[in-house]
């Protein structure tokens, strides 16, 4: 039994299609056909339903499926044992993320990622909306929230505090924020549609009702507004780290609450067949989040 045949049909399980197991492959969809094809008929059964629009197990497929996971899992295993140290990464690795994280941490590191991996070419995709890495053939993206429960494999990499602050100007003249109570009587900078922001006191966690005269669909038109005066914003620590040490915002700590922290994470499709390029785009960042993300 060919292990390339059983992964086109474990990787077409978990993402949903043979077109997107083929590009994860780096094969054309017709031989990935072929190759699933290959190990139906080696095993004289019919391993999925495939039509234009969607991809089923048959019960022969979830009968085979634990079993050729495991063949799988044992070729990874027993590759790591005999792998030199040094691996490289190569090929093409697309990655999303959003504009600001994309811009201030992912952007800084990447000369230096990919002089260490000279075959290797990156495609970033910035967007601030939250999209289908399988149905758009993506290998990675880096989110900064609580995630639910999901059938992609999420790995944390570092904390994301957030941060409520405003500029001097706007604290000169509509001063602090000393409890939660006190964001009634403040601008507070808004994404759009959000009417409330998480915080988490001693009685544990809780939303509080905001509003302002300014609200946006971008996180980086927020910081803006906030460096301008307009208003009091909850930020990422990583992403006005340098505006608080330049003085051009000011943290301002509740007595009764602070904003609820997030996580970084790199979520992709399967912990299965994880190519080196991700796992080394993954420590890259890990490392780059150390001294930043604190």
């Amino acid at each position: 039994m060919h292990l390339g045949d059983v992964a086109v049909f474990v990787l077409a399980h978990d993402r949903g299609s043979l077109a997107s197991a083929a590009r994860h492959l780096g094969v054309s969809p017709m031989i990935a056909s072929r190759r699933l094809s290959s190990l139906e008929e080696e095993l004289n059964v019919r391993l999925i339903h495939r039509t234009t629009r969607a991809l089923s197990l048959t019960p022969e497929g979830e009968a085979f499926l634990p079993h050729a996971q495991a063949m799988l899992e044992g070729e990874a295993h027993a590759r790591a044992a005999v792998a030199p140290a040094s691996v490289t990464a190569t090929g093409l690795l697309r990655v999303t993320t959003s504009a600001p994280f994309g811009r201030k941490v992912i952007s800084p590191m990447l000369p230096g990622f990919l002089e260490a991996h000279p075959e290797l070419r990156v495609d970033l995709l910035l967007t601030d909306s939250l999209i289908d890495i399988v149905a758009n053939g993506l290998d990675l993206a880096i989110r900064i929230a609580n995630l639910h429960d999901s059938t992609l494999v999420a790995r944390r990499l570092a904390d994301s505090p957030r941060i409520l602050c405003a500029s001097p100007d706007y604290i000169a003249r509509k001063g602090r924020v000393g409890t939660i109570a006190d964001l009634a009587g403040h601008d507070c900078l808004v994404l759009t549609g959000t009417s409330y922001w998480d915080f988490v006191g001693l009685e544990g966690r809780f939303r509080q009702r905001v509003s302002g005269r300014l609200t946006s669909n971008t996180l980086e038109a927020l910081h803006q507004a906030c460096l301008d005066g307009m208003g009091v914003a909850v930020l990422s620590g990583w992403n006005i780290r340098d505006d608080l040490d330049a003085g051009r915002l000011i943290a301002m700590a509740c007595e009764t609450a602070h904003p609820v922290p997030l996580d970084i994470w790199a979520v992709y499709p399967t912990n299965r067949l994880v190519p080196p390029k991700v796992h080394l785009f993954i420590a890259a960042l890990k490392q780059a989040l150390a001294p930043i993300a604190a």
